[in-house]
């Protein structure tokens, strides 16, 4: 039985050229995502899918500006502006986004009082989102990455994958980074030292 899982990281209008959180040529990597979903059996999408008011965002504290930090009860916080709001176009997937095969949708940061960037945990790195067990159940070991944005979603979902012993490669061509502060060499970096193969 094949063991191996596509996890498709958030290719969201909000996160492509236009959207309200734009990862520089987000968009660029719709047609090599279409063709891994088309060359994988098994494939997963996660979606982020915040309510309104949510407290990573900005506009939910006075005075704050998007990309400031904040301490929240599990930790320093970066603040975003408002995106991908449950129901909204921003929080749909790229229209060009080949998605239908998929066998699971794991939407992430509903909580409004904390964020979550991996596919597995919440970012108090401790609740989960249910992702680790369904994956074990079905008997799906070896994972595959690509999506949106290496240096967050993509990197903690890697990082945190490979924490629960899951085989991990993460395709960066079919990725695109924010690159705050230098997050993308720190963080390719850490999935390197995690075991994490970078393809």
């Amino acid at each position: 039985m094949p063991d191996k899982a596509l996890i498709v990281i958030d290719m969201q209008n909000d996160f492509c050229p236009g959207g309200a959180l734009a990862v520089s040529g987000g968009d660029e990597i719709v047609p090599e995502a279409n063709h891994l979903i088309r060359s994988s059996e098994h494939v997963i999408l996660t979606q982020d899918w915040h309510p309104s008011g949510h407290k990573s965002f900005a506009s939910s504290h006075d005075s704050a500006a998007p990309f400031s930090t904040v301490d929240m009860a599990y930790g320093p916080q970066t603040l975003w502006p408002d995106h991908c709001v449950q129901g909204t176009f921003g929080a749909e997937f790229h229209p060009e986004l080949n998605w239908t095969k998929a066998e699971l949708v794991v939407r992430k940061g509903f909580r409004p009082a904390i964020d979550s960037y991996s596919a597995f945990f919440e970012n108090d790195r401790k609740t989960p989102t249910g992702l680790g067990g369904y994956l074990n159940e079905r008997g799906l070991t070896k994972l595959v990455l690509c999506g949106l944005a290496t240096d967050f979603c993509v990197a903690y979902s890697a990082l945190d994958a490979a924490r629960l012993g899951f085989k991990v490669t993460v395709i960066m061509s079919a990725c695109r980074a924010i690159n705050l502060g230098g997050s993308l060499a720190a963080q390719t970096e850490a999935m390197r030292a995690a075991g994490v193969r970078l393809a």
